[in-house]
């Protein structure tokens, strides 16, 4: 077990023994062979093999062109809204390929921690064969039951992800349950644009195969309930990013 897996199982909560944790693919499996507790066609396609290979190349360079972003200015924003410090300890749920992952690692810094958290295997092997940064480890688990304390982590973010979790505003409650004091979050999704025909089609046309949108105010009063403050929030195109800080 490398060490920056170490130090991740000895964030989970409850404690878990060393010797029970499977890490033999290169990240801490906490799903092993269980089936999946909810299929989707989306799911099925950010589980399969195809997907990972093509998903930095084709999938996200779409998504950018759609919503006229680029892939520095989205980490860049993403980044600045995390403010990452030396040190720190870092969630990226929903990883993916580890993408936002890797490019947190580097302000984290050598003593510091970024944990790249997903529920595909395939992308987590993806992850694994591309990620050097020895102050990176991964996890695979339900963003819905995240395995980790109150508190635990100073920057989480979630990218482009909540509208293929079922219950996705269980796994944002999640997210901000393991943020600590002074810590910032930040979560991007696709944002639906105001009225009734976009509701609809939404309905009609997104959420059978797994997916959906969400307006625009559905994030920041989330934040607000929670009692986030600092809250940013950035809308391009069909694309928004929600930024927020817990009070230390």
């Amino acid at each position: 077990m490398t060490v920056a897996l170490t130090r991740v199982a000895g964030l989970l909560d409850p404690p878990r023994e060393e010797s029970g944790l499977d890490t033999s693919k290169g990240y801490l499996d906490l799903l092993g062979e269980r089936p999946p507790a909810r299929r989707t066609l989306a799911l099925a396609v950010m589980r399969s093999r195809v997907l990972p290979i093509i998903y930095e190349r084709w999938w996200r360079p779409a998504l950018r062109v759609i919503n006229r972003l680029d892939a520095a200015g989205e980490q860049r924003f993403a980044g600045r809204l995390l403010d990452v410090r030396s040190g720190q300890l870092v969630l990226d749920a929903a990883c993916g390929p580890g993408n936002f992952t890797r490019s947190l690692a580097t302000a984290a810094g050598a003593e510091g921690l970024v944990v790249g958290f997903d529920e595909s295997a395939t992308m987590l092997a993806r992850a694994v064969a591309e990620t050097s940064a020895p102050q990176v480890a991964y996890v695979r688990g339900d963003a819905r039951e995240l395995p980790f304390g109150d508190g635990v982590f100073d920057a989480v973010g979630c990218f482009l992800a909540l509208h293929l979790v079922p219950e996705p505003f269980r796994a944002l409650g999640e997210l901000i349950r393991v943020l600590g004091p002074g810590g910032r979050i930040a979560v991007s999704a696709p944002c639906r644009p105001p009225g009734r025909l976009p509701r609809l089609l939404d309905r009609v046309v997104n959420v059978p195969v797994g997916m959906r949108m969400f307006g625009r105010d559905e994030f920041t009063d989330v934040f607000e309930r929670a009692g986030l403050e600092r809250i940013t929030q950035k809308v391009t195109g069909l694309y928004q990013i929600v930024g927020a800080v817990r009070p230390g």
